[in-house]
């Protein structure tokens, strides 16, 4: 199956599962090409952006495992293949 490069949005609402949502992240680290973390503290949540390079399947087990932590927002964007690609 051919990579994708996605990118991964997720807000920590709860900021106790953060370290869950890092262990998940740890899991699939060879695929992560880079992440940004933005603390919000007056809002009390971080904002934390992930992308991906890793077949279509691994992306999104890796948005469902994120998806699944209590207190976590998940949402992903792969890009479109191109023509040539398809």
């Amino acid at each position: 199956m051919e990579n994708r490069i996605a990118l991964i949005g997720i807000i920590v609402e709860d900021l106790e599962a953060a370290p869950a949502v890092n262990a998940v992240l740890h899991e699939f680290a060879r695929h992560v090409v880079g992440r940004m973390g933005i603390p919000c503290p007056e809002r009390h949540l971080s904002i934390i952006s992930v992308v991906i390079d890793a077949p279509a399947d691994i992306i999104n087990a890796l948005g469902g495992r994120l998806g699944r932590i209590p207190g976590i927002s998940v949402k992903s964007q792969m890009a479109r293949l191109r023509r040539e690609e398809a």
